[in-house]
């Protein structure tokens, strides 16, 4: 696969993969609360895209529905109510970590193995707990480690590396809470959170593997396995062994590398360099295309950046912001 970092914007309907075995798989990118840019890229994605191939397409999305975005909620609700309004589609809905934060705060993590409760993971990080302010409010005291974090009130109010104003707490959380009509940091988001989204938050998987994705390469049009994964997986650990984890959602671990990491999930590990094998993760603010490691987050949660979504086999990039003839 080639190297790109496509800006242009398409005018014409993409090839239909007319052989059935060469599936449409179309990957897309953190939507972090705004719902008219994952409106709008999905109307752009339906568009852009063979009408039937569209219909019977897998769709991944890749994490990180909440925060930032002012519309976390009516986000959630476009996204529950697409397997009844797009019934041949696959959906899958990868967790990132701000969800995962999400839904420790709301009670709905799988427990923890063995009986262990979350506590234990605290202590890794307390040295932070001051400064990011975890939340000490009502069932703080069985919370997991990220969804204190997540609903805290963090000290400092710049973040120095994205050069933009906490929202609250280190996950910018204050908008979530917001769109569902309470302050932030407060305990009665629990009871404000419908059932059902408690339930597509609980659902979220932490790992997704797809078996004969098609891709279009420089030699022509290759068979890959694809694994989807928020942030990646880790260099210089057994890939067998995340995967495995990654397929339990072992809630023991205080924060998964997988959905949080940075650089060291970056690269595709060596030992999937011996089989076609694609990589695809979101989290990262950053739009990277070049092999087989594909990283789909163009907005990143900023306001002013597109939400973006790769469509497979072609590999091309649609965006929110994209005005299709």
């Amino acid at each position: 696969m080639s190297s790109s970092s496509d800006t242009t914007t398409t005018s014409t309907t993409l090839t239909s993969t007319t052989n059935k075995n060469k599936k449409l798989v179309i990957c897309i990118g953190d939507i972090h609360g705004y719902i008219t840019k994952l409106q709008n890229v999905w109307s752009n994605l339906e568009s852009a895209t063979d009408p039937h191939d569209f219909k019977t397409a897998t769709i991944i999305f890749l994490g990180d529905y909440c925060d930032r975005g002012p519309n976390t909620r009516d986000v959630i609700d476009f996204l529950i109510s697409l397997p009844s309004r797009y019934p041949n589609q696959t959906h899958i809905f990868l967790a990132g970590n701000h969800d995962f934060a999400f839904a420790a705060f709301v009670g709905v993590l799988p427990p923890a193995a063995g009986g262990e409760g979350f506590r234990g993971g605290w202590r890794e990080y307390e040295e932070s707990e001051e400064r990011e302010g975890w939340f000490k409010g009502e069932g703080y005291e069985e919370m997991h480690l990220q969804g204190r974090r997540w609903a805290g009130n963090i000290t400092v109010k710049v973040n120095t590396v994205k050069g933009t104003e906490y929202q609250g707490s280190i996950y910018d959380a204050a908008p979530t809470f917001e769109s569902y009509g309470v302050p932030h940091g407060s305990a009665d988001l629990i009871k404000a959170v419908p059932d059902s989204h408690k339930k597509f938050l609980a659902d979220l998987i932490w790992v997704h593997e797809e078996d004969d994705v098609f891709v279009n390469t420089e030699d022509g049009v290759e068979c890959c396995k694809l694994i989807a994964v928020h942030a990646g997986l880790e260099k210089g650990v057994d890939v067998k062994q995340q995967l495995q984890m990654l397929k339990s959602r072992d809630t023991r671990v205080p924060k998964v590398p997988q959905l949080s990491g940075r650089m060291n999930v970056w690269e595709i590990p060596e030992e999937l360099r011996t089989s076609p094998t694609i990589v695809v993760s979101g989290h990262h603010g950053k739009l990277h295309v070049e092999g087989s490691r594909l990283i789909i987050d163009e907005g990143g949660g900023y306001a002013h950046k597109p939400v973006a979504a790769i469509v497979l086999p072609s590999t091309k990039i649609i965006r929110d912001t994209d005005v299709l003839a």
